[in-house]
Order: C-alpha cells, then structure tokens, then sequence
C-alpha cells in the first residue's frame, strides 16, 4: 500500500510539473503576443461594398444551385450574415467556456501557473467575445444565438461538465471556429475588418487549445471502459449542437432569402460537408490517440459532417 501510495503520489506531482510549465510558456506567450481589436481595429471605417464576410468557399451554400441564382451583391450580403451568426453563437460558447474555467479554479491553487493562467485565459475570452458582439454589428447590426432548446442544453453542460468532458468540448468548439477562420483571413476578398479579427482570435486561441489538449490528456490517463465510452459520447453530441447551431435559420431571412430552402440546401452541400470534414482531420486524429473517438461517437460527428 505504501509504495502505491508514493507511486501515485509521484506521478501527480509529475502531473502538476508538467501542467505548470505548459502554464508558464502560455502565459509568457499571452504577454508577448496578445493583441487588442478594440484599439487595432479602426471600427468607424467604411465597409468596402464589394468584400465579402467569409470566403465564398467558405459560405454554406457555395457550389449549390441557389448559390449560382444569386446576384453578387446578395452572396456578399449572405457572407456577412454568416460571419455574423458564426462569431456571435462563439460568444455563447465561449461564455459557457469562461463560466467553466472559473468553476474548476474555484478555491484553487491562486499562486499557480495553472490559475494564472486561468485568468489569462478568460480575459482572452472576454476580449474575443466583445470584438465578435462589434464585429456584428458594424457589419449587419444585429446578432445571432442558438435555439431556446440548445441554449438549456448549453446550461446544462455549463454546470455538470468537467474534466475530459468540458475541455474536450471546449477543443471542438474552438477548433471548428479555428478552421474557418483559417480558411478566412488571408483572402483579399474578405473584408478587412473580418481577416483582422480572425487573425487576432487564430493566434490567441491557439494557445487555448494547446491548454485544453494537456488537460484531455490529463484527464483520460487511467480512465475505465464505462467513463471513456460516457465521456465520448456526451463530448460528441455537444460538438454535433454546436456545429448545427452555428448557422442560424434567421441569417438567410436577414440576407433577404427564403430561410427553409436555404436551411435544406446547406443540410445536403456536399461542398461545405467536404470542407469541414478536411478541416477537422487533425482534431479528430487528435480525439482517437485519446480514446475518444468511439463508435457511438463517431456517428455524431459524421452527423456533424465533422468525420
């Protein structure tokens, strides 16, 4: 029993070695890299009317017959809308993803790495949450959530999730929003405004998912048959709501188009189905070397189009 005792005490004190340091390199990288969009970003220029809000390629109806009927001017509306409901339904996410964070590091360790970082983390938060919500509405004055039935959902998870569940669901989030973005902000079609926030939150959250990946690895050392079949399934119909939520029916009436249809067609656009499953391979590689890329799990996230 005594060397079980000093066993596990040594590999938890190894734990909490490993967990400062990445701690430490994160928070040395928040001070040398972290950026401002309230004051980078001129707000009160003038939106060029021929930019888009996302690459076309991007656009949930790009490669469909009713994105050909389309006229220039209404895909570039369209665009728009999408960046929209994409940013601002991040904010609900990530609003869940701080009130995590301050649950776990509740009467934590306050002189740790770890905790410091913590902060660091959701000060990123709050500040990528304000350049979406002025982001929104510079570009088409209104925003977007989820449905009342994914929002309880969203509050359910936020209070009853931890460890593997709630990092491994923070990483889906982020790392479908990363894709996009990615795909984005680079494109001299896109507005100006919408690469530089897109810039700003690639290169922050890239640090947040380096962190969230320690923890799932944490977390999932040791785990039973039962836990990691749970874990799996409950992380993957979360990724599925959040994915399906990202678009909401109310940006295609607020791009002035039949909402229904819209919301049909991009249900079976083979070409936004291909794009996102090519963008995710590396997150579900990294969901499999855990264990947590189960069958049950596996049918979510193809129906998320994510497999």
């Amino acid at each position: 029993m005594t060397i079980t005792v000093e066993s596990t005490g040594t590999t938890e004190t190894r734990r909490d070695q490993g967990s400062n340091e990445v701690s430490d390199r994160l928070i040395a990288s928040a001070a040398r890299m972290s950026r401002n969009a309230m004051t980078e970003i001129d707000w009160n220029e003038p939106l060029d009317p021929t930019k888009y809000g996302c690459s076309p390629e991007w656009s949930s109806l790009y490669g469909t017959d009713m994105w050909d009927e389309l006229t220039e001017e209404q895909r570039i509306e369209l665009t728009r809308h999408e960046f929209a409901s994409i940013s601002t339904n991040g904010i609900w996410f990530e609003m869940i993803l701080q009130e995590m964070v301050i649950r776990d590091q509740y009467l934590g360790e306050y002189h740790s790495p770890e905790f410091q970082w913590s902060l660091v983390e959701i000060a990123d938060e709050c500040r990528h949450s304000l350049m979406f919500a002025k982001g929104a509405d510079v570009m088409v004055g209104t925003s977007y959530r989820p449905s009342k039935f994914v929002g309880w959902a969203g509050k359910a998870f936020m209070a009853l999730a931890k460890n593997e569940v709630a990092y491994s669901a923070i990483l889906v989030a982020e790392e479908v929003l990363d894709v996009f973005q990615r795909g984005c902000m680079n494109d001299d079609r896109v507005l100006p405004l919408v690469r530089t926030v897109n810039e700003i939150h690639v290169l922050e959250e890239s640090r947040h998912m380096k962190f969230a990946r320690e923890e799932v690895r944490e977390s999932m050392e040791g785990v039973g048959w039962f836990r990691r079949q749970l874990s799996a399934l409950i992380i993957a119909i979360a990724g599925f709501l959040i994915v399906t939520s990202l678009h909401s029916p109310h940006l295609y009436t607020n791009a002035g188009l039949d909402s229904k249809r819209a919301m049909a067609v991009k249900k079976n656009n083979r070409h936004f189905q291909s794009m996102m499953r090519e963008s995710c391979v590396h997150l579900m590689e990294f969901l499999d070397s855990v264990g947590l890329l189960t069958r049950p799990a596996a049918r979510w996230y193809r129906r998320a189009n994510l497999l």
